[in-house]
């Protein structure tokens, strides 16, 4: 990795800002984390900073609160679950800033660590606000920036705050870039894109990139429909991006230039409404009846993508197969996840909904990488510059 990382500086002693991203998910009802995977991923850079002496202070973001303080949205959740896993106290700030936060870090000795609040509770975080991240700076000596998932953002946590302190890497950002570096730069082949999710206008700009670097383009998912009406199909009351359409046979003209073996659904599964009971059926793709919406790929076309995945060595999945949150809607992201498991092939997980399949399937440990950035892993992959990583010093 060309940038430095948090081996590269000397910790003891310093009070070590750590941008981790504990954007964990929640139980509705309950408030308690459904899933801890983000906290654990973070644990190596953490217990690194502590076994060398500094004082770990972390920040984070915990959902969308739009710059008020809510009390669902707390990180004293994350910090209790923390402290549970790293087995020693976690101190919970009541604020991410001020006299507050100020006076509690000057008490800190060495291997102690706290967690300040949801730095969106403050709206100056997301507009990448200066003041605000000189504030944040004020904290610390250093900042270990280890959450790859909100690289691509440029807020004041993020990037801004690598003006007034020195930013390095943490394990997890080392690792997250340079496993898709590796994935762009030299992957074995043959090499498949397995791609689904609701839309294709968020994959767009990482298609293009991609397209003349990989053997296969496998789609399916809600944005498989905008693919089969550009083809001229009839995708019945199936989630259309209409704008989209254009692009959509642009992609399939590029694919057919750089000789890309592009595959869409031979069938799909339908159903008249989204829910558990829904009634679900088969069709062709090309024959799906105009009253019904497409909910998963068919039998045919998992038997189809994974005759094609087995002779891979290289596969990257981004977004499920179908809507995957209702199990009879699951089949396709299900049977994918389990092949993919046993492949022999480099396996990446491009994070978001694709990780909480795998993860929620007892699968991850398969897989030869997982990332924790569903969005920041696309951007990356599009060729697009993160703010987050940009903002790292270079290596020397």
């Amino acid at each position: 990795m060309p940038k430095m990382t948090v081996r590269d500086i000397d910790v003891k002693g310093k009070r070590v800002l750590v941008r981790v991203d504990f954007n964990v998910p929640l139980d509705e009802k309950t408030g308690a984390i459904t899933d801890d995977n983000r906290i654990r991923a973070a644990l190596p850079t953490i217990k690194y900073l502590i076994g060398h002496g500094a004082k770990v202070i972390l920040i984070s973001h915990l959902g969308r609160p739009k710059g008020k303080v809510v009390a669902g949205m707390s990180l004293g959740v994350a910090a209790r679950r923390l402290s549970e896993v790293l087995r020693q106290p976690v101190a919970m700030a009541l604020d991410c800033v001020g006299p507050g936060v100020e006076n509690m870090v000057a008490a800190m000795k060495p291997g102690d660590v706290i967690m300040l609040e949801n730095l969106r509770f403050h709206t100056e975080e997301e507009t990448g606000d200066a003041s605000f991240a000189q504030s944040l700076a004020r904290l610390g000596d250093v900042l270990v920036n280890d959450a790859f998932g909100a690289a691509h953002r440029a807020h004041a946590s993020v990037s801004v705050i690598a003006d007034y302190l020195p930013a390095v890497a943490g394990f997890l950002m080392e690792k997250e870039v340079a496993n898709l570096s590796k994935m762009l730069q030299s992957p074995a082949r043959p090499f498949a894109a397995l791609l689904g999710g609701a839309k294709i206008s968020d994959k767009v700009s990482m298609l293009e990139n991609i397209m003349g670097k990989v053997d296969y383009v496998m789609v399916g998912g809600g944005m498989a429909a905008t693919f089969l009406k550009a083809r001229a199909y009839e995708v019945g009351q199936s989630l259309l991006e209409e704008d989209m359409l254009a692009t959509a046979g642009r992609l399939m003209k590029m694919a057919q230039k750089e000789k890309v073996n592009l595959m869409l659904p031979a069938d799909v599964a339908v159903a008249d409404e989204i829910s558990r009971e829904a009634q679900v059926k088969v069709f062709p793709a090309d024959k799906i009846p105009k009253d019904k919406r497409i909910v998963d790929i068919g039998p045919q076309t998992i038997a189809d993508f994974s005759l094609e995945l087995k002779k891979c060595r290289t596969i990257f999945w981004n977004g499920p197969m179908g809507i995957f949150e209702i199990p009879r809607f699951a089949r396709g992201t299900q049977e994918l996840a389990k092949l993919l498991a046993k492949l022999e092939a480099m396996t990446v997980i491009g994070g978001g909904s694709t990780a909480e399949a795998v993860i929620e399937m007892g699968l991850a440990g398969k897989m030869a990488f997982v990332s924790t950035g569903g969005g920041a892993s696309l951007e990356f992959l599009s060729g697009a510059k993160l703010p987050g990583v940009e903002a790292l010093q270079d290596r020397k």
